[in-house]
């Protein structure tokens, strides 16, 4: 797990545009909750996750697929997924995701995940940050408007801090499995047992 520290100031200055774009999604649908599968499902499994975060990265690539195919495909399960940056780089793609929408939100989380190390290392991170979001419809200069919105900057911080209040999330990931905290990026059958348990709670 990556350690949170509490109190990190984030700034995404390095990453902002004097130019503005035309192609983000209104702050109203950027901050909104984003939820795989069925709203109706009768278990909500929450993540906490930053983007920069090796662990969380490992989940997506690991462990996500079987939890999809297994409860959330089969509408069992509904994954609320909430923004946890560690730092400014997981910050800027945690934005560049929002600002995509709702519709390309899921795929450019996973595609910050499957290409963590090349971008959060890269010499020039806002341009592979600008080619991933290539991908969700965005122009060089949207990018640049969205890390200029302090709007979407402050509600991504503020859902972090209530996490930490709420659940006393520390690290990242950490999930929320029907009111269980669950912290770590456990194995999958690890994460089956406790939503079997869930589920069985359902019925």
């Amino acid at each position: 797990m990556t350690r949170y520290i509490l109190g990190i100031v984030f700034s995404v200055i390095l990453f902002t545009a004097q130019s503005a774009g035309a192609g983000n999604v209104a702050l109203e649908e950027a901050t909104v909750e984003m939820v795989m599968g069925n709203v109706d499902a009768p278990v909500a499994m929450i993540e906490y996750s930053s983007l920069s975060c090796p662990h969380c990265a490992a989940f997506h690539r690991e462990t996500l697929p079987k939890i999809k195919e297994t409860y959330i495909d089969t509408g069992k399960v509904k994954l609320i997924y909430r923004d946890f940056p560690l730092e400014s780089l997981a910050m800027a793609g945690a934005m560049i995701s929002r600002c995509a929408g709702k519709a390309k939100y899921f795929g450019l989380i996973e595609m910050m995940f499957r290409s963590q190390e090349k971008w959060t290392r890269a010499e020039n991170p806002k341009e592979e940050l600008e080619r991933i979001a290539r991908f969700g419809g965005m122009s060089k200069a949207d990018v640049g408007e969205c890390l200029d919105n302090a709007a979407l900057l402050d509600s991504i911080k503020a859902r972090a801090l209530n996490g930490q209040k709420e659940f006393k999330v520390e690290s990242t990931p950490t999930f929320v499995i029907d009111g269980e905290v669950v912290p770590g990026a456990l194995p999958f059958e690890k994460f089956q047992k406790i939503i079997d348990k869930a589920l069985a709670g359902k019925k």
